[in-house]
C-alpha cells in the first residue's frame, strides 16, 4: 500500500518540497506519494487529526502553523521543545511526534561548505523569529564562542538571551545601529529574517560598511540565491553561502526521521536549483 506523506501550511502552493520528496522516494524505491496540504490557520487540529485517521505516515509543517501543532501532538522532541517549533511529525503508528529539522540543516550547511570550527567564533544573528530561535538552538547545541541578536524590535531579540544562557554561552541582544559599528568583531553573520527576499531584492537587514574580509555571511533566503546582503558580502571578500544548503539538509533530515534512509542530497540540491532557474551543479 502506497505511504502518504505532505506539508501543512498556507499558502503551500509554491512548496518545493513535493517535487524534491517524490523524486527521493522513486530514487530509493519507496512506494510513497508526498502532497502539498493548504491548511487554514483555524483548522490546524482537524488537519493533525487528519494525519491520523487517514494513517499518512509523515508531514513537514511551515508558515504559519510550525508552534500551533505542537500542542496537537503527542510527544515532542527536546530540540523541538527547546526552539519551540515543529517541521516536522512522524505518525508513530498513531502517536505523533514532533521535531525540528532546520536548525540542524543549517548548522550542517554551515558546516559543509565552510569548514570552520564554529568553537570560538563570535556569531551575529539578525533577527528573533522562529527561524532564528531554530538556527541559534542549533548553534548553541553545536558550540559557539559568543552570541549576539540584533532585531528590529529588540525585546524580541532579548526574549532569546535567555536561550543562551541555559548552554552557558555568553550572549547578548544589540540595537542595530550599535552591530553596524562593531560589525569587525564578528567571525559569522546570519540573516534569518525575510528581508532581500523576492520581490524586494534591493532591501539589505544590514550596512557591511565595517565589514571584515575574512567573515563569513549567510542568508537563509535562496530566491534569489544570491541577495543584496551577500553580494555586497562577496565584493568585500568575504565568504557567503545562500539558503539552499539549510533547505535541502532540513529536507533530508525529514526524510530520514519518516523513513530510516538518507535520501541523495545531491540530487535534491540539484531539483531545488533547477526550480529556480539556477546552476544544476
Amino acid at each position: 500500500m502506497e505511504k502518504v506523506f505532505g506539508i501543512l501550511g498556507h499558502p503551500v502552493g509554491h512548496s518545493m518540497s513535493p517535487i524534491i520528496h517524490n523524486d527521493a522516494f522513486e530514487k530509493i524505491g519507496i512506494e510513497a506519494r508526498y502532497h502539498a496540504f493548504d491548511v487554514d490557520p483555524d483548522q490546524v487540529k482537524e488537519a493533525i487529526e487528519g494525519i491520523r485517521a487517514l494513517k499518512i505516515t509523515g508531514c513537514n509543517v511551515t508558515v504559519p502553523h510550525k508552534i500551533a501543532v505542537m500542542k496537537y501532538l503527542d510527544e515532542i522532541d527536546s530540540e523541538a521543545e527547546q526552539i519551540g517549533a515543529v517541521n516536522t511529525i512522524v505518525n508513530q503508528n498513531g502517536k505523533l511526534v514532533g521535531y525540528n529539522t532546520d536548525g540542524r540543516g543549517y548548522v550542517k550547511s554551515l558546516l559543509d561548505e565552510t569548514s570552520i570550527d564554529l568553537a570560538n567564533m563570535k556569531v551575529l544573528v539578525i533577527g528573533a523569529g522562529g527561524g532564528a530561535r531554530g538556527i541559534i538552538t542549533a548553534l548553541l547545541r553545536q558550540g559557539i564562542g559568543h552570541l549576539t541578536i540584533t532585531n528590529r524590535t529588540i525585546s524580541k531579540a532579548e526574549l532569546l538571551i535567555d536561550l543562551a544562557a541555559t548552554f552557558d554561552t555568553p550572549a547578548e541582544a544589540l540595537e542595530k545601529q550599535v552591530v553596524e559599528e562593531k560589525l569587525n568583531e564578528f567571525d559569522v553573520i546570519i540573516n534569518t529574517t525575510s528581508v532581500g527576499m523576492s520581490p524586494n531584492v534591493d532591501e539589505s537587514p544590514l550596512s557591511l560598511d565595517r565589514l571584515k574580509e575574512e567573515t563569513i555571511v549567510s542568508d537563509l533566503i535562496y530566491n534569489p540565491l544570491e541577495t543584496k546582503l551577500l553580494k555586497e558580502a562577496k565584493a568585500k571578500g568575504a565568504q557567503t553561502l545562500n539558503g539552499i544548503g539549510m533547505f535541502v539538509n532540513q529536507a533530508a533530515l525529514s526524510f530520514e526521521h519518516w523513513t530510516g534512509q538518507k535520501p541523495d542530497e545531491i540530487q535534491m540540491r540539484k531539483i531545488v536549483l533547477q526550480q529556480l532557474g539556477g546552476p544544476s551543479c
